[in-house]
């Protein structure tokens, strides 16, 4: 990859964003969670006491944004829209496979060109648009004593945060690091194959029972979704244990007071109408922001919608390094020290498929009170093929919805969708309601079209002319065939790249759309 020069453009850049010439650039920790939704967390009003302890800590130390979404609800796309600024129609990572003719510099490449030491704990793979990606100075993925490190393991937390801190110590570098926490991501605590248990040695700091869970709207109260909420929530706080190990590694370092830490989930819990999806809670994350100095400890932004495409440009900013062309995010900076910003009365989510090239592409908008989805896959009888249908919760509405007309409803939707969605998200948090039909929110429905079309327009959406012919089941068919066909021949061209480099006897990528890589 060629890669601008950045280090004079970046030196000039650090008086324009507060940092004195010849200062010391802050640290960066970037720290994730794995399929949690945002409302899980107590400091984002979640319902069941006590489930995370150290990230309302954080919480209460910086600056926590309410309304904050991801742009896509799993994982590899999400990651990349993070890390690269772009799109996912944009960056190529549109599902989970290796995109190697990229043109575009990541997180890693500008921070390390900037002279940042650069690490990663877990998703490795998923968060850059090829593995092994050259600008990761390590990957913390194996412990000090040369062992794996379990990605459900709590205390081997602390000693990555540890170890990166220190290889950055050693190389006279800031540090820039990427620390991934596995949980909630299934296979939850004790959890085994279709519901069997099994012996899970990495025993969160509290367990929840299935009685004292609280049970989403957008899902059914049951014994079984309870048991399995249970087993969620217990991960829940296991992930928080494992944040409380990586802070508590910043902190025995001595680095905290120059240390900027962001943390966010990739997007919602993996049950069904959260993961996979584009609903509020399907991509509301919890975002919180502490830079000592700057943000103000226990702040709370309930006014302005900033979404993952904006973290890239955050942090070149607060790093003092200069923007690459192409970003189509903004950065949220000014909002960290107090400041306002126009422009931010909604956002753009997107989906295009899963794990196996399951091609579903939607596309949604959200302001703070409505949210509208487009469907162009939705025909009545194609079913959205989605991870979330391994769990216990749609194996019980599968049985349920065989006697309960409220559960069929809800499964019939789920399966299929339909085409167009609107839902008045301050009344209606679980999107129970579907609007689309309704006169009186029409005006509504209109202006979120037209600004969801003009976004299209300007970042060059291939779904801008199916969108606009949206009525027309013809052209919604046409548009799926053309998708579904190029997600079939992707494998066709894998095996025929690898067989062209075998033939001339040398190494290569895969194409655009080249090796899968696993959820």
């Amino acid at each position: 990859m060629k890669l601008n020069v950045l280090v004079l453009a970046s030196a000039l850049a650090l008086v324009g964003f507060g940092i004195a010439e010849g200062a010391e650039r802050p640290n960066v920790l970037f720290i994730t969670v794995d399929d949690m939704s945002c409302d899980s967390i107590g400091a984002f009003g979640c319902k069941l006491s006590q489930t995370t302890p150290n990230i309302d800590r954080l919480a209460s130390q910086g600056l926590r944004f309410q309304h904050a979404h991801v742009q896509v609800g799993n994982c590899m796309p999400s990651r990349n829209v993070m890390l690269s600024g772009r799109y996912p129609h944009n960056n190529g990572v549109e599902g989970f496979y290796q995109v190697r003719d990229v043109s575009y510099p990541v997180m890693a490449d500008l921070m390390k060109e900037a002279g940042y030491f650069t690490g990663i704990r877990h998703k490795v793979s998923h968060s850059t648009p090829y593995h092994p990606y050259p600008a990761w100075d390590v990957v913390l993925d194996t412990l000090p004593d040369g062992n794996p490190a379990h990605p459900k393991h709590i205390k081997s937390y602390h000693a990555s945060t540890k170890q990166g801190i220190a290889a950055a110590k050693e190389a006279g570098k800031p540090f820039c690091l990427n620390i991934n926490v596995a949980d909630p991501h299934k296979p939850f605590y004790t959890e085994g194959s279709r519901g069997t248990t099994v012996n899970d040695p990495n025993v969160p700091s509290h367990v929840f029972t299935a009685d004292e869970v609280p049970v989403p709207g957008f899902l059914f109260d049951d014994p079984a979704v309870r048991e399995e909420l249970a087993l969620y929530y217990s991960t829940v706080r296991r992930a928080d244990d494992c944040v409380g190990e990586i802070l508590r590694a910043l902190e025995e370092s001595g680095e905290s007071d120059d240390t900027v830490v962001v943390f966010l989930s990739d997007h919602g819990m993996p049950l069904p109408f959260a993961k996979t999806q584009l609903y509020y809670h399907s991509t509301r994350t919890p975002w919180i922001v502490r830079w000592p100095g700057v943000t103000k400890a226990g702040a709370t932004d309930e006014r302005h919608l900033i979404s993952a495409i904006d973290l890239l440009p955050t942090l070149l900013d607060i790093a003092g390094i200069a923007h690459p062309d192409g970003l189509e995010g903004r950065s949220i900076v000014p909002l960290l020290k107090r400041e306002s910003q126009t422009g931010r009365d909604f956002i753009i989510t997107e989906y295009n498929e899963n794990a196996g090239g399951n091609r579903h592409p939607m596309r949604a908008i959200l302001t703070r009170e409505y949210g509208y989805i487009f469907s162009p896959w939705s025909n009545g009888e194609r079913k959205m093929a989605t991870a979330t249908k391994g769990t216990a919760t749609y194996r019980r509405m599968l049985e349920r919805a065989k006697s309960d007309p409220h559960v069929a409803e809800r499964l019939a939707l789920f399966e299929h969708r339909v085409p167009e969605e609107l839902y008045h998200y301050a009344s209606d948090p679980d999107a129970l309601v579907n609007l689309i039909d309704d006169p009186r929110h029409r005006s509504e429905r209109d202006r979120l079209t037209a600004a969801l079309e003009d976004w299209m327009k300007r970042t060059g959406d291939p779904m801008l002319d199916v969108f606009r012919d949206r009525n027309d089941p013809a052209v919604r068919e046409a548009y799926m065939a053309e998708v579904e066909n190029e997600a079939a021949e992707r494998p066709q061209r894998k095996r025929g790249a690898r067989a062209r480099q075998q033939d001339e006897g040398r190494p290569g990528g895969a194409g655009r759309r080249g090796r899968a890589v696993q959820p």
